[in-house]
């Protein structure tokens, strides 16, 4: 059985869980069950975790959006720092400490300004963002509850996840519903920021059983989840009009950069600055050796698989609902 917060909004904000409920057009729960709360209001996290006394805590709930944290700063504090430690506390008030084991998710963007190549448990962090300062935060909340009171505790510092369900507004799926959008002939062009931006990429799908894995040990340690490989914005786009049989020509520099279609002679990709970050994180790449060696985790879905499902998925998506 599953329990979940769910944030209140005048709108339903259950889209990506609609397939969980038991009945998902009265969206009646079965082994899902949802709780109205927030991580900005312990007096709920107490009252929810009293109440349903979990063995396991997944702690996935933030405001993730790197670039709008610079505009949400103190938000995001609240939310992903403070809210790490409003979950903690909640565990110690319920007398749970002994019975819960709890996941934190930590973040690639703790490394921001890389020292190291590639990444690993022992790499020096350099955050570059409110996002990734209030993460570290959170990193070491939990790393002090660990040893302060040996709860069970992790933190996993997964890279960059993706998957159809990914928000609209994150990189990976705003090119991935633009292009399907581009293949349906219901857009012309779409603009993003920084294309030399390099991350390691893999599936939420994968990424999801290592969580779980880190769970199941005997011990509390932390883990970098990763692929390994990288790859850069600019190549994310390539290979999504690729799939669809397009061609994408880079023409210009910086600001004046554009993909044109070969095969038409269309601009479909330009640069704006407005979608660049105040202070840039480069390039990311994870070691997970650890994770190999101590889970017997690795990475099943490529980088090219994960692209065409999520080309695939949005064209379906785009197909039925222009205008989602």
């Amino acid at each position: 059985q599953v329990h979940g917060i769910v944030r209140r909004s005048s709108s339903f904000n259950t889209g990506r869980i609609e397939h969980l409920y038991k009945n998902p057009q009265a969206h009646i729960e079965g082994n899902m069950k949802l709780h109205y709360g927030d991580l900005t209001d312990s007096t709920c996290l107490v009252k929810i975790i009293n109440e349903v006394k979990p063995s396991e805590i997944y702690n996935l709930g933030a405001q993730s959006h790197v670039k709008i944290s610079f505009d949400l700063a103190e938000y995001t504090a609240d939310v992903d720092g403070v809210g790490t430690l409003r979950l903690l506390d909640a565990i110690k008030t319920c007398g749970l400490i002994n019975s819960v084991k709890f996941y934190q998710a930590s973040t690639s963007e703790l490394f921001g300004k890389v020292q190291e190549i590639p990444q690993k448990e022992t790499t020096p962090f350099y955050p570059r963002s409110p996002y990734g300062a209030a993460k570290l935060y959170a990193y070491w909340i939990v790393v002090n509850f660990r040893e302060a009171y040996n709860l069970f505790a992790v933190n996993g510092i997964l890279f960059n996840h993706e998957s159809p369900r990914r928000g609209a507004n994150f990189v990976t799926r705003k090119i991935s519903r633009s292009v399907a959008k581009i293949h349906l002939g219901q857009l012309d062009c779409f603009s993003l920021g920084n294309l030399d931006a390099k991350r390691d990429w893999g599936h939420a799908r994968d990424y999801v059983e290592a969580m779980w894995l880190m769970l199941q040990t005997d011990e509390p340690e932390d883990f970098v989840i990763a692929t390994g490989e990288v790859h850069s914005v600019r190549e994310f786009v390539e290979k999504s009009f690729k799939h669809i049989g397009k061609t994408i020509v880079w023409e210009g520099k910086n600001e004046n950069e554009v993909g044109r279609c070969k095969e038409t002679g269309k601009i479909h990709v330009t640069v704006n600055h407005k979608y660049y970050r105040p202070t840039e994180v480069d390039f990311l790449q994870g070691d997970c050796t650890k994770a190999r060696q101590k889970l017997n985790w690795k990475p099943r879905v490529t980088f090219d698989e994960l692209v065409k499902e999520m080309v695939d998925a949005d064209v379906e998506l785009m197909r039925n609902n222009p205008n989602a």
